[in-house]
């Protein structure tokens, strides 16, 4: 079963056993993670969302995303500014779909 669901203010689109890097989110690894905001059932779209439809999954692990650079000038001025960031992520796999 497909589904696309709502999680950390975006919108996923998941399949069982799919894995998905999602915003970090407060479990441990290894906890169970339901999802209740599903918008779309393999066809059935919901307005908003589908009553009674869940998304189930497993946390695998929590990290941090590759090291973007954020540089900032001022041209003639002699600004210039550099930082880094790295997002963090929770890695979930989806378990169950339940429609």
């Amino acid at each position: 079963m497909k589904a696309v669901f709502k999680a950390c203010g975006k919108q996923y689109y998941a399949e069982e056993g799919s894995v998905l890097y999602l915003e970090k989110l407060d479990a441990k690894e290894g906890d169970k993670i339901t999802f209740d905001e599903v918008l779309m059932l393999d066809d059935k779209v919901g307005s908003p969302l589908i009553k009674g439809a869940k998304v189930e999954a497993k946390v695998i692990k929590h990290g941090k995303q590759k090291k973007i650079k954020v540089y900032k000038y001022r041209q003639k001025k002699k600004y210039r500014r550099t930082q880094g960031h790295r997002q963090p992520y929770t890695k979930v796999e989806i378990s169950k779909v339940i429609g």
